[in-house]
C-alpha cells in the first residue's frame, strides 16, 4: 500500500514567491492610490474644483487609467512571451527552448490518474487547456486595455472641464494621440524588458535562479 509523503516545508516556504510578490504588489498599489489621490486633488484645486474623498478617487478615471495602463502592458508582455517562445528560438538564451531537440513541454498529454481533468476529458476542452495560459493572459490584457481606455477617457474629460474646453466622445478620444501615447510608452518598455532577459541570459548568470543557465554553461548553450 502506497502512502503519500507529506511535505515537511511550511506553507510560507512552499508559497514564498507568490506571497512575496502579491504582498509588494498590494503595498505599492496602496502607495500609488494615496499619492495619486493627493496629486489628483492638487490638480482639481489648481483648476478651481473641490478636492474629493479617497474612496471617490478610487472610482475616478485618474486612478483607473494609471492602474490598468500598467496592468495592460504586463499582461501583453506575458501573453506574447508565453505564445512566441513556443516557436521562436534564441541561441544561447536561458529563456529559449533548445534549437533542435524536443523538450518535455512539447510532449503530447496522456490521460491518467492524478492528471488535470481536461487531460482526461480530451476533445475541445483539452485543446483549450493546452493553450489556457496564453488565453488567460490575452483575456486579462484586453480587459485591462478596455479599462485603461475608459479611465483615460474619463480623466481626459475632467481635464477638459477644468480648462473649460469641449468634452470628447469615446470615438473621438480613441483616435486622439493622448491615449495612444500612454499605451505605447508602456508597451515599448515591456518589450525592452523581455528582449533584455532573453539576451542577457546568454552571457550573464545568477547562481541558483531558474531564470539563469548554470554558472559553468557555455555562452552558446541554449535553454536551462
Amino acid at each position: 500500500m502506497t502512502t503519500t509523503k507529506k511535505s515537511h516545508h511550511s506553507y510560507w516556504y512552499r508559497n514564498g514567491l507568490s506571497i512575496f510578490f502579491l504582498s509588494i504588489f498590494l503595498i505599492t498599489l496602496g502607495f500609488q492610490a494615496v499619492t495619486g489621490w493627493k496629486s489628483h486633488n492638487q490638480e482639481l484645486q489648481d483648476g478651481g474644483a473641490s478636492a474629493i474623498a479617497f474612496t471617490t478617487y478610487l472610482k475616478t478615471g485618474h486612478f483607473i487609467s494609471a492602474t490598468f495602463e500598467n496592468f495592460e502592458s504586463e499582461f501583453l508582455q506575458m501573453a506574447l512571451y508565453v505564445l512566441l517562445t513556443v516557436g521562436l528560438r534564441q541561441k544561447g538564451s536561458a529563456e529559449s527552448k533548445k534549437l533542435d531537440e524536443k523538450e518535455e513541454v512539447d510532449r503530447e498529454p496522456t490521460p491518467g490518474k492524478d492528471k488535470p481533468w481536461p487531460v482526461n476529458k480530451g476533445g475541445w476542452i483539452l485543446k483549450i487547456y493546452e493553450n489556457s495560459l496564453s488565453i488567460c493572459f490575452f483575456i486579462l490584457f484586453f480587459a485591462s486595455w478596455g479599462l485603461h481606455f475608459f479611465g483615460s477617457w474619463q480623466n481626459h474629460n475632467i481635464e477638459q472641464k477644468l480648462h473649460h474646453k469641449a468634452l470628447y466622445s469615446a470615438a473621438e478620444f480613441f483616435v486622439a494621440p493622448d491615449f495612444w501615447f500612454e499605451t505605447f510608452q508602456n508597451w515599448q518598455s515591456e518589450f525592452l524588458s523581455v528582449a533584455s532577459i532573453v539576451f542577457f541570459t546568454i552571457y550573464l548568470r545568477q547562481k541558483g535562479s531558474p531564470e539563469s543557465k548554470p554558472v559553468d554553461a557555455t555562452h552558446m548553450e541554449t535553454g536551462k
